[in-house]
C-alpha cells in the first residue's frame, strides 16, 4: 500500500458529501435496526416569501441535532426563533426522539436556549476566542 498524499484546502463540497456517505455507512453497519439519519429543515417566510429564519438539522435514532438556527435581525423577539424551535422538537418527537441537541457560542443566544427549556451539558471555553465559549444544549422532549 502507497502512502496517501494528504491535501489542504477550502470549501469543498464534493469531499463534504463523500465523507457524509462515507460516515453514514459505517454507522448503518454500528447501528442495525436503527433507521438512517434524516435531515430536518424548518424555515420561516415574510410576506414578500423572503427567509426570515430557520433551523436546519437531522433525526437519528433517539436523537435530533440542530446544526444551524438563525432569526433575522428584524424578526428577532418577536416569537420566530420561538415557533422554529417548537416545529422542530414537534417534528423530531413525531419521528420517536426524545431529546433535541444544539451548540451557541456565549455571543449567539445560549440564554434564548436556556428559556426555551434546553439545559448546558458542555461549556467549551476558549472556542472560538479566549473571552467567549462554545456551549451546548439538550432538551429532553416529552
Amino acid at each position: 500500500m502507497s502512502r496517501p498524499v494528504i491535501e489542504v484546502a477550502g470549501a469543498d463540497p464534493d469531499l463534504d458529501q463523500q465523507l457524509s456517505d462515507h460516515l453514514s455507512e459505517f454507522n448503518r453497519a454500528a447501528t442495525p435496526g436503527i433507521a438512517p439519519a434524516t435531515e430536518l429543515t424548518v424555515r420561516a417566510r415574510d410576506a414578500a416569501g423572503d427567509l426570515v429564519g430557520g433551523v436546519s438539522g437531522w433525526t437519528w435514532g433517539d436523537a435530533g441535532g440542530m446544526g444551524l438556527v438563525w432569526v433575522r435581525e428584524d424578526h428577532r423577539g418577536a416569537g420566530v426563533g420561538r415557533r422554529l424551535l417548537a416545529a422542530f422538537e414537534a417534528e423530531a418527537a413525531s419521528r420517536g426522539c426524545t431529546h433535541v441537541f444544539v451548540t451557541s457560542f456565549t455571543f449567539q443566544a445560549p440564554s434564548f436556549y436556556e428559556r426555551h427549556g434546553y439545559r448546558q451539558i458542555f461549556r467549551w471555553v476558549g472556542v472560538p476566542t479566549p473571552e467567549h465559549a462554545d456551549v451546548h444544549f439538550r432538551k429532553d422532549l416529552g
